[in-house]
Parts: structure tokens; sequence; C-alpha cells
């Protein structure tokens, strides 16, 4: 049994896709590998949750009713998840829950009796790599379209896809920067060759 108790996922980008300031529920679209990934956790009785911040409840731009309403519509289409964590402050508000800081991983991580040891955060930012490692969890790096080069660099461990990922974690706490890449290895081979014959 794996001594990871539950894994955490930033919710947009990560999870889902990342639609700026998208507070309408039907623009909700899971990431390729999100269901299976899930899918696979809950088979092997570990517990899943969602952490999100949205500072544009701070901005004015949408309510904290709107942001229910895209969690519930998640929760319809990937759940049932044991908690969601929302972050509504602003990158200035000073509060401890906005990543990088870990008070949302914690009190995410109390609600579902999980200590930071077995914890796991899976996400496409530097902050959510940072976050982890303050709370003393752990944490995985799913690079997306957004995620710069330097915070690939920092980040202690990587994952080329969500499923990659979660798999990763079935049987231990992540080891190692680069983790195995699932994907098959005919994509190799059907890439369109370069001048020098090379993909």
């Amino acid at each position: 049994m794996s001594p990871v108790k539950a894994v955490l996922f930033d919710r947009d980008g990560t999870l889902v896709e990342d639609v700026p300031d998208a507070a309408g529920p039907d623009r909700v679209r899971p990431v390729e590998g999100a269901r299976e990934a899930l899918a696979l956790l809950r088979e092997h009785g570990i517990r899943t949750g969602v952490v999100t911040d949205q500072p544009g409840v701070a901005q004015g731009l949408f309510s904290d009713a709107d942001v229910r309403r895209v969690n519930r519509r998640v929760d319809e289409l990937l759940g049932p998840f044991e908690v969601f964590a929302v972050c509504p402050h602003g990158p200035d508000d000073g509060c401890h829950c906005r990543r990088p800081r870990p008070g949302m991983l914690l009190w995410a991580g109390g609600r579902i009796c999980t200590g930071p040891a077995e914890l796991v955060l899976i996400g496409s930012t530097s902050a959510d790599a940072e976050a982890a490692r303050r709370a003393g969890a752990h944490g995985i790096l799913v690079p997306n379209g957004r995620t710069r080069p330097e915070e690939t660099a920092r980040a202690d461990h990587i994952a080329p896809d969500l499923l990659t990922a979660v798999r990763a974690v079935l049987d231990e706490p992540p080891k190692g920067r680069v983790l195995a890449d699932e994907r098959p290895i005919q994509e190799a081979f059907t890439s369109d060759p370069g001048p020098d014959g090379h993909p």
C-alpha cells in the first residue's frame, strides 16, 4: 500500500484547461488523461482534492459563488473529490493560503486527515512546487504551455503528463528529478524527420 494517502491537484491548467478568469461552468474542460489518472488513484484508495488560487474574486471579476459553481462542475466531470480549497485573495493581500505559501495545502490536508509527508501536490507552476516544499509535502510539476523554462529548471520532480505523475506516487512518494515518461515510445517514430533525418 502506498505511503501517499492523498493527492491534491491544482485546478486550472493541471486538472482542467486553463481559461483565464473563467467564471462559467460551461467552459470547464478536463485535460487529457485527467479521468484515467483520478480513476487510478481512487482504485488504490488514495484520496483526491483540488486547490485553486482565484484572485479574480478579490479583484471583483467574479464572485465566490461563481468559483463554487465551477468547482461543482469539476466535481461532476471528475469527482467525487474529498476536498476543494480556494484562495480568493489577491497577490498583495498578504494571506497565508495563496501559493507559494503553504496554508491552503495544510488546510486541505487537515480536512482529509492527511499529514504533509503523506500528501502530494501536482501542479504546473513553481508556486505549486514551492507550496508543497514549504508545507513539507511532495510536489510534482506537470508543465503546460504556460509553464516557464525557469520553473521547470527549479522543480524537484517533473512529469510529462498527469498520468505519469499519478503512476509515480502509487508505490511511494516521488524520487528523482525527472519521472519516467509513460507516453508511448511509438511517438518518437511518428514525428516528421528533420533535414538531417532526425525528428
